[in-house]
C-alpha cells in the first residue's frame, strides 16, 4: 500500500516538472512601435472653394417708378401730368441724382442715399426753383451746381453730413435750411451776395464763436429768421442783421449778453435763449426792454430774478430757473398808478411761465394788478 502511494506521488511530481519546463515564456511588449512603410499619399481632387459672403449693405436697391408719359422722366422718379413741373424722387433709395429734365421747377429728393451733388445732373435744369435734399448722406455740394440753377429760391439740405456751408450759393436764394449737419465752417463771403435770403437755419451743427466772425452775416439785408440753436456758442453772435424778426439761440453755452446788444433792431419780435447758462450777472438790467419784442424765452437758465421787459411783450417763458420771489411792482413796465388811470398803458403780457423755480402760490396781488391781460400763468 505504501509502495503504491509513493509511486503515485513520484508520477505526479514528474508530470508537474514537465509542465513547468515545457511552458513558453511570453515575449515582452516592444517599447517602440515597429517601423511601417507608409503608403504614398494620393492627392485628393481639388474642391472648388465656396464664394466668400458679400459684405452686408444698408443700401437697398433703387425703386423704379412706373412708365411715365414724359419721355425725359428718370426711371427712379415719378412724373405726373397733374404737376408737370415737379420731379418726385423722394423715398426711392437713390444714390446718385439723375439727370434733371429742363421742365422741372420743383425737385423732391429727400429720404434717399445721395452722398454728393454734382453739376452733371443739372446741365439742363436752369429753371429749378425748389430743391429738397433733406435726410440723405450728402457730404459735398459742388459750387458749379448753383451756376446751373441761377434762379433757385429754396434749398433744403438738412439732416446730411455737410461740414461747411456750400460755396457759390445763388443770389436769388430766399431760404437756406442746413440744420442737423456737421457744419463747423462758414467760408468767408459765403453770404455776401445773398440780399434776398429771408431764412437761414443752422440749427444743430458744430459752430463755435470763432466760426462766426463779425462780417459773416454781412449782406443779409432781408434776413428775418436766424436759427443758431444747438451749436457750441458761448457768446451772442456779432454782426446779426438789424432787420431780423426771429433769433433762436437755444441750447448753446451763452452766459453773457452785451448791454447794447439789441440796440438798433427795428423788427425783432421773437428771441429764444432757452437752455443756456444765463444768470443775473450776465443779463443787463434793460437789455430786453425792446418795444417790438412779443415773445421772450429764457427757460432752463440760472436766473434768480425776473428780468425787466417792455410793456408790449405778450409771452414770457422763465420756467426752470432759480427764481425765489416775484415782485410785480418792480417788473411792471409802467407804474401801478398809471395802469389804474389809463387803460392804454396796461402791459400786454398774456402768458407767463414760472414753473420749475422756487416759487409757490398764490400769485402776488401786484402782479395781477399790473398784468391785467394775463390769461395764463404757470407756477
Amino acid at each position: 500500500m505504501k509502495a503504491g502511494v509513493g509511486l503515485f506521488s513520484a508520477l505526479a511530481l514528474f508530470l508537474l516538472m514537465g509542465a513547468v519546463f515545457t511552458q513558453r515564456t511570453r515575449p515582452k511588449k516592444p517599447t517602440r512601435r515597429p517601423a511601417t512603410t507608409r503608403k504614398p499619399s494620393v492627392p485628393r481632387p481639388a474642391v472648388p472653394a465656396e464664394p466668400e459672403p458679400q459684405e452686408p449693405t444698408d443700401f437697398p436697391p433703387p425703386i423704379l417708378g412706373p412708365p411715365s408719359i414724359f419721355a425725359d422722366c428718370p426711371r427712379e422718379c415719378l412724373c405726373t401730368p397733374d404737376y408737370p413741373n415737379s420731379l418726385n424722387c423722394e423715398n426711392r433709395n437713390i444714390r446718385v441724382i439723375p439727370i434733371i429734365p429742363p421742365r422741372a421747377h420743383y425737385l423732391y429728393l429727400q429720404n434717399n442715399y445721395i452722398s454728393e451733388v454734382t453739376a452733371e445732373s443739372f446741365v439742363n435744369a436752369s429753371d429749378v426753383r425748389w430743391i429738397n435734399l433733406a435726410n440723405n448722406r450728402i457730404h459735398r455740394i459742388d459750387k458749379e451746381v448753383f451756376q446751373k440753377i441761377p434762379s433757385l429760391l429754396y434749398l433744403y439740405a438738412q439732416h446730411n453730413q455737410l461740414k461747411e456751408v456750400p460755396s457759390g450759393l445763388p443770389a436769388s436764394l430766399e431760404q437756406l435750411r442746413l440744420s442737423r449737419n456737421r457744419i463747423s465752417k462758414i467760408p468767408p463771403g459765403a453770404f455776401n451776395k445773398m440780399g434776398n435770403l429771408t431764412l437761414l437755419d443752422l440749427y444743430n451743427n458744430q459752430l463755435s464763436d470763432s466760426d462766426l466772425g463779425r462780417n459773416i452775416f454781412k449782406g443779409l439785408n432781408s434776413l428775418m429768421q436766424l436759427n443758431l440753436a444747438r451749436n457750441s456758442l458761448k457768446k451772442m453772435p456779432t454782426g446779426v442783421p438789424n432787420g431780423l424778426i426771429q433769433l433762436f439761440l437755444d441750447r448753446n453755452r451763452i452766459d453773457d449778453i452785451p448791454r447794447d446788444y439789441f440796440r438798433g433792431f427795428s423788427h425783432l419780435a421773437f428771441v429764444r435763449l432757452n437752455y443756456n447758462q444765463l444768470s443775473d450777472k450776465g443779463v443787463p438790467k434793460n437789455v430786453f426792454n425792446i418795444s417790438t419784442l412779443l415773445e421772450l424765452q429764457l427757460a432752463h437758465n440760472q436766473l434768480a430774478s425776473v428780468p425787466l421787459f417792455n410793456g408790449h411783450l405778450e409771452h414770457l417763458h422763465l420756467n426752470h430757473n432759480s427764481i425765489e420771489t416775484i415782485n410785480g411792482t418792480l417788473i411792471c413796465p409802467y407804474s401801478l398808478q398809471a395802469v389804474d388811470i389809463d387803460n392804454n398803458v396796461v402791459p400786454r403780457l398774456r402768458y407767463l411761465r414760472l414753473d420749475g423755480n422756487h416759487l409757490s402760490p398764490p400769485i402776488p396781488m401786484d402782479v395781477i394788478m399790473c398784468f391785467r391781460h394775463l390769461h395764463s400763468i404757470v407756477i
